[in-house]
């Protein structure tokens, strides 16, 4: 491997950005290439987790909606923007649960009442 002199070497690089500049192009090194393709899979992943963590979301919320018209009729429904406005799909899924009769293992008893289950996503020391 030849090493050029300092001096040399800040000429050269130099020319070649000028050189790039005429030709409308410029050369990707194999580091960079190596970069961009690390942050093209990290953004792909990413957004998959999103996309899943999105869809789950909407399939609780259609649940939660569902068991609030069936449980608490039209009353029910005034909580459903408050729930709609959780990020946290395992608050969402809690809610869900404790709305569900038939669930041997619940993080929450089953709830009879608006405010019962209201605590599940507002606890009182908030």
């Amino acid at each position: 491997m030849l090493t050029l002199p300092l001096e040399l070497e800040r000429e050269f690089w130099q020319e070649y950005r000028e050189y790039e500049e005429t030709k409308n192009m410029r050369y990707v090194t194999s580091v960079e290439r190596i970069g961009i393709e690390k942050g093209i899979e990290q953004g792909i992943e990413q957004g998959i987790e999103q996309g899943i963590e999105q869809g789950t979301k909407q399939g609780l919320i259609k649940g939660i909606d569902l068991g609030l018209k069936l449980k608490f009729g039209d009353s029910g429904m005034s909580l459903l923007p408050e729930i709609k406005a959780i990020a946290d799909v395992n608050v969402l899924s809690n809610i869900l649960d404790a709305m569900s009769d038939d669930k041997p293992l619940r993080v929450y008893a089953t709830v009879e009442t608006l405010q019962q289950l209201r605590q599940i996503y507002q606890p009182i020391n908030e």
